[in-house]
């Protein structure tokens, strides 16, 4: 083969049918001009040509490796652009170079875009013809903010001085602080000087010791008595006068385990919060505060307390708890700031409160409120699923659905709809969504329609069937493991039964309302035309890869420069078409045998590699919920990641870690953070009391109605605003605590079903409302689709309060009419 002398050069232009459509395989990477020039050498002397075509010049530096390796971290459908034409080249010429080990001198093959990134571009982008076309990013900045932004900026920062100052003056305050150990021997009562001067009409007492759990209360009739004693003091003292006693607070009385079990049961910690009773205050003053503890065990009672002489006054932390919720969801429902940044926010708000109230968490306390198991499965999963993304399945799935339903709208939404539903009733929810969102958006693409809507008809499907079994979702599994409720004859099979059914009834009636709220086909497609469409999308997804790169090393500059030259460009188109009107062909039907060409398995080999390794983990999955296999969600996810690596040999792993979705990682750490926080202000125990007491004041033939109904719509609007686990955690002791009431006479199982329906179908009210809503969320804006907190509120919030309503009236005529119980 001959190759062109110095001075002659072949010119060949190739024409392509779009120049938008990222990672398309039908589109042709060498939309542009192709020279061959030999490697000639450089420097002074060097004669340059002056007859090359204005402004590409008749050579080009080799791209550095650094900036490929940079090039190579970037999403595929970034990557296969020809805007990086010249990076594709370099890396083949690289890799040709490591398999051969010839020294013959190879021409090197040149391939330049006007958009493509080298150096000599950047100067090509400040010229007069490239100004027309782009629109100055920096125009939108330079524009006055709006009185709300300037606002919420100023609220941010006071709440950002307020947050740092209080916690550079406050100490930490651990729980097990100023710990006492004391004997509280048999028919003697055990005095505890608290010689701290008391301010408050409170103190909070947290006793460590062989208790009995509220579970197994049952079990032995020993009680702990503690109460709080004010006695006059020594110094004060007269002689031939008697000492003055006053009981300061009633009798709390602890549950304790029998004198053989002493030495065997594990150490529980309970907790009192004594309201002092009225009190002279010179008496007080010139008096001593103990705390009085005494027991009937035939034996002498170990036990650890600790004093909280400045407890935080339920009133006020049930109004901070309330207040630091309120303000996230104004943050969220209004979009003034990222979910992530609104949740760090509130969670640092929350600590600082809890420091200005002198109980400030440790770092340990902190970390223990974050779910871990919870963050490591996400982590996995997503890790799992970007590699599997690799092989193209999503895309064939997509397509095979489509050829399924013949393209039709709504059979298309049923069939995503009710395999999610099926998945999530074996599956974790967050599992299902991370593996049906590709499928989703990928299929609405290949139909043309806006993946927003179909994703959230996926989630409300995916929340409500994981009612469906008792392994379905995480409140369900809190229900299943508790003793009393099992005792109550609760059992997978009872459960589907019950609430099973129930979830099959709203899934009828929800799919009848979705199908009012979208009867019109048009709301499932895109307002704007479908190229105006495709073009929005397009930049999204280059702002974000180019948002992804720092300005680290002159690699990483490199890069960001290319596609930030993109973004310009494409921008400019989108500023003309929205000025002169879209041209875009009107919509269509595609080819079905024309989608197969174009989105056929890439990689068959990782295909079943990565199918193998999702089948392992599923199965773990499986025998964690039924044959009780001890390791966790989190651990089997983690081996599964771990044997796709070494499965499939030759992983990107920077790539990999790049499709980790961090920010979704993020907001979920915060809002462990923020419900701990609420935890111990208050708001979810004070919610739960005022449900107990409210059912008690009932006349008792009305009792059951009246706790079924309550309990159901206050498991589900609570769950639509907080996370449903710590709201289980506490129902659970809500509903067993009315049941084992003897002057209400309530049947447990009807109260266990209401809590299930209640905290499933509470998930769909918000967008926070559960955590595969958050996940899908941040998958989808990871494909360029953004899914608001008020958009999915227009729809969620009806759809759940339908839900309710249909499972309040399954409900009273299964056990109030028929007593189905």
């Amino acid at each position: 083969m001959s190759y062109p002398k110095d001075d002659e050069r072949l010119i060949c232009d190739t024409p392509t049918s779009s120049d938008r459509n990222i990672g398309s395989e039908s589109e042709s990477l060498f939309s542009i001009n192709t020279y061959y020039t030999p490697q000639t050498p450089s420097g002074p002397g060097t004669s340059t040509r002056q007859d090359s075509p204005e402004p590409f010049p008749s050579s080009r530096d080799t791209v550095p490796v650094g900036a490929i390796a940079v090039w190579n971290d970037l999403p595929d459908q970034i990557k296969r652009d020809s805007t990086f034409a010249n990076f594709q080249e370099d890396f083949a010429i690289q890799q040709s170079n490591n398999a051969t080990t010839s020294d013959q001198s190879v021409p090197e093959i040149v391939v330049t875009k006007e958009a493509s990134l080298s150096p000599f571009l950047s100067r090509r982008a400040n010229d007069s013809k490239s100004k027309s076309k782009c629109v100055d990013e920096d125009d939108e900045a330079d524009l006055p903010m709006s009185w709300v932004r300037r606002l919420t900026q100023i609220v941010l920062f006071l709440v950002w001085v307020f947050s740092i100052t209080i916690l550079m003056c406050s100490n930490e305050h651990p729980n097990d602080s100023d710990l006492h150990q004391l004997s509280v021997s048999h028919g003697k009562s055990k005095s505890f000087l608290i010689s701290q001067n008391i301010v408050l009409q409170e103190l909070k007492v947290e006793l460590f010791g062989a208790f009995i759990p509220d579970d197994y209360e049952s079990l032995s009739s020993r009680k702990l008595s503690v109460w709080i004693e004010l006695r006059q003091s020594v110094k004060k003292l007269e002689k031939n006068n008697p000492m003055y006693m006053q009981n300061l607070s009633k009798v709390w009385e602890v549950p304790l385990v029998s004198e053989e079990m002493l030495d065997t049961v594990p150490e529980i910690s309970v907790t009192k919060l004594f309201e002092f009773d009225e009190v002279d205050k010179e008496i007080f003053q010139n008096s001593e505060v103990r705390l009085q503890l005494q027991t009937d065990l035939n034996a002498s009672f170990p036990v650890t307390l600790t004093v909280d002489l400045h407890p935080i006054r339920p009133e006020d932390g049930i109004i901070f708890a309330a207040f630091i919720l309120f303000g996230l969801y104004i943050l969220i429902m209004f979009e003034i700031v990222h979910r992530t940044i609104a949740a760090v926010f509130a969670s640092t708000l929350s600590i600082a409160i809890l420091a200005a109230l002198n109980e400030r968490p440790t770092a340990a306390e902190l970390i223990s409120w974050v779910d871990v198991e919870t963050i490591v499965l996400l982590f996995c999963m997503m890790i799992l699923v970007a590699i599997f993304a690799e092989t193209g399945v999503f895309d064939y799935l997509a397509v095979y659905a489509y050829k399924v339903t013949n393209g039709k709208v709504w059979p298309l939404i049923i069939t995503l709809s009710g395999f999610t539903a099926l998945i999530s009733s074996i599956l974790d929810n967050v599992t299902t969504i991370l593996l049906m969102t590709p499928v989703t958006i990928r299929l609405c693409e290949v139909t043309e329609l806006n993946p927003v809507p179909i994703l959230m008809a996926v989630l409300i499907y995916s929340n409500i069937g994981g009612g469906l079994t008792l392994v379905g979702d995480p409140p369900n599994v809190i229900i299943a493991t508790n003793a009393k409720i099992v005792a109550a004859g609760v059992n997978f099979g009872s459960y589907i039964l019950h609430a099973g059914t129930g979830c099959l009834i709203v899934m009828v009636v929800v799919h009848f309302h979705l199908r009012y709220i979208f009867r019109n086909t048009n709301d499932l497609r895109f307002s704007e035309p479908h190229d105006v469409q495709e073009l929005r999308h397009e930049i999204a997804i280059w702002q974000r890869a180019a948002a992804s790169l720092s300005s680290y090393s002159k690699d990483e500059d490199l890069v960001r420069e290319t596609l930030m030259i993109k973004v310009r460009r494409l921008l400019g188109e989108l500023k003309t078409k929205l000025l002169t009107g879209s041209s875009a062909i009107p919509n269509y039907k595609t080819n079905l045998q024309e989608l197969q060409e174009k989105y056929p398995i890439r990689d068959r080999k990782l295909l079943i590699k990565s199918g193998f390794t999702l089948l392992f983990v599923i199965t773990l999955f499986f025998c964690h919920s039924n044959f009780k296999l001890n390791l966790s969600l989190g651990w089997s996810a983690l081996f599964g990641a771990a044997l796709l690596f070494i499965l499939a040999e030759k992983v990107d792993l920077e790539g990999v870690l790049a499709r980790v979705e961090w920010s979704t990682l993020l907001f979920f750490t915060a809002l462990f953070v923020l419900i701990g926080a609420l935890s111990r202000l208050g708001l979810i125990e004070w919610i739960g009391h005022q449900t107990e007491l409210f059912i008690l004041g009932v006349d008792k033939e009305s009792r059951l109605a009246v706790a079924i109904v309550l309990i159901l719509w206050v498991s589900a609007i609570v769950s639509s605003f907080v996370d449903n686990i710590p709201l289980a955690s506490m129902m659970v002791h809500i509903i067993t605590g009315l049941s084992q009431n003897k002057e209400l006479e309530l049947p447990l199982q009807p109260l266990v079903w209401a809590l299930a329906l209640g905290a499933s179908f509470g998930g769909n009210g918000t967008l926070i409302g559960a955590s595969s809503n958050m996940v899908c969320a941040g998958v989808a804006e990871q494909h360029g689709y953004r899914i608001s907190f008020s958009e999915y509120l227009k729809i969620g919030y009806p759809v759940m309060l339908v839900s309710v309503v249909v499972s309040t009236i399954y409900l009273y005529i299964a056990h109030v009419i028929f007593a189905w119980h």
